[in-house]
């Protein structure tokens, strides 16, 4: 039998579901704020994935570490003299050279043909000149011929002159003849005069026309000497002692000149050249001690050059090489090497961490626990070294800490070590 439903029993139904789920919201939401109150599960991690240190005090050696290679000192470039055609080459990279060493033979047929030409032109230019000597020699005694000749003339007139002057004395001549005779002498010494002039005027123009073809002669013979030169050059030497470092050509290649044909180093005479980076370089010096590592063994030597420029965020730092070059130095070797800063004294120190950079703070994680469990502790660094970094505060002489990478774990404040 069916019992109808009244209004009444249908809205406290609705009361009940409303009820319901209030309290279940209110569940959910005391379930999620006890959840957020909670703190994260501290990480396992395995004690030989780690890396530990101890700190220490005591003195600390700053330094810094570059990557470089090794330079020579004395490097000779082997310019092209003049422009050829590479014939051969005589002497591979990495072999001893001398100054007179061949290296390579160029050709040049235009050259060879302008010193053969220049040959020629002194030749004539050497038989213009005699010529020219003959000829002003010539006409040099035919001026001398000519003036003896007038000297000649005065002198018979100076002679009739005085037979006249005393003939008109006595009366026996004409003062018309005496007159005459006086115009005659002064005529012929004018004319002595000019000849004489011309003589000494024509002794100059000789000297200067000889000097003048002399002149040209010696110019040729300075531009054989060049050409000569130029084509002694198409023989290319090294110019010095050394090894023979690099050839920048190839038989049958154009040169021009001044174009690089080869270099020449002197192996002996060696330096490194370190990159160190821009902010670890601020505190390097001239003289400071070095230690250059050439993987074959070490050497000791001195800052001796700082680049006051930055490249790349590096500066590069030459240091002068003080010891006895291991075996198999040679340019260009790659080489690491470590600049000595500064000896610090009585300072709190540890291991250089792999994630912490020197005037810094960073947290580190602290063993505990007899070394069963780390918690982050923050640190403030000071001055660093290559290996090793100053602590200023946050940790204590004898603490271990972890300086192995440690960012898998930057969520968590606590690790367990197992």
């Amino acid at each position: 039998m069916d019992i109808p439903r009244t209004k009444k029993s249908s809205h406290r139904k609705k009361i009940r579901y409303v009820a319901y789920g209030l309290g279940l919201l209110a569940c959910v939401a005391l379930v999620t704020y006890g959840l957020s109150r909670l703190k994260p599960a501290s990480a396992s991690v395995d004690r030989s994935t780690i890396l530990v240190d101890t700190v220490r005090r005591g003195s600390m050696l700053r330094q810094v570490r570059g990557a470089g290679a090794l330079v020579t000192e004395q490097v000779r470039l082997i310019p092209a003299p003049v422009e050829g055609r590479v014939e051969r080459i005589l002497v591979e990279p990495g072999q001893q050279v001398r100054p007179g060493t061949l290296i390579a033979e160029l050709v040049n047929p235009q050259l060879l043909q302008e010193a053969t030409d220049i040959e020629y032109q002194i030749k004539a230019a050497e038989a213009d000149y005699t010529n020219l000597r003959v000829r002003l020699d010539s006409e040099k005694m035919a001026q001398e011929a000519g003036t003896a000749t007038i000297q000649s003339e005065y002198s018979q007139a100076r002679l009739q002159l005085d037979t006249d002057e005393e003939l008109a004395r006595e009366g026996l001549i004409p003062a018309l003849n005496l007159k005459l005779s006086r115009v005659r002498v002064q005529e012929l010494a004018n004319r002595l005069n000019i000849e004489r002039q011309r003589l000494s005027i024509g002794t100059q123009s000789t000297r200067a026309q000889l000097a003048s073809q002399q002149t040209r002669i010696e110019q040729l013979r300075a531009l054989s000497a060049l050409r000569r030169t130029e084509v002694a050059s198409l023989r290319v030497l090294a110019g010095t002692s050394g090894v023979l470092q690099q050839v920048a050509v190839e038989v049958g290649q154009q040169v021009t000149p001044g174009m690089n044909l080869a270099r020449v180093v002197d192996p002996s005479s060696l330096k490194a050249e370190l990159k160190i980076e821009q902010t670890q370089a601020k505190d390097i010096t001239l003289g400071q001690r070095a230690t250059i590592d050439t993987r074959n063994g070490t050497v000791v030597g001195r800052v001796a050059r700082i680049d006051p420029s930055i490249k790349d965020g590096t500066v590069t730092v030459d240091v002068a090489l003080e010891g006895t070059l291991p075996q198999g130095a040679r340019p260009d070797l790659s080489v690491d090497g470590i600049v000595e800063l500064e000896r610090l004294s009585d300072v709190l120190y540890v291991r250089r961490p792999s994630f912490g950079q020197g005037q810094s703070t960073v947290g580190m994680f602290k063993l505990e626990d007899g070394g069963k469990s780390a918690v982050r502790t923050q640190v403030r660094l000071g001055r660093g070294s290559v290996t090793a970094i100053e602590v200023l505060d946050g940790l204590r002489e004898g603490d271990e800490v972890i300086v192995s990478d440690t960012s898998a774990w930057d969520k968590h404040d606590r690790i367990v070590l197992k």
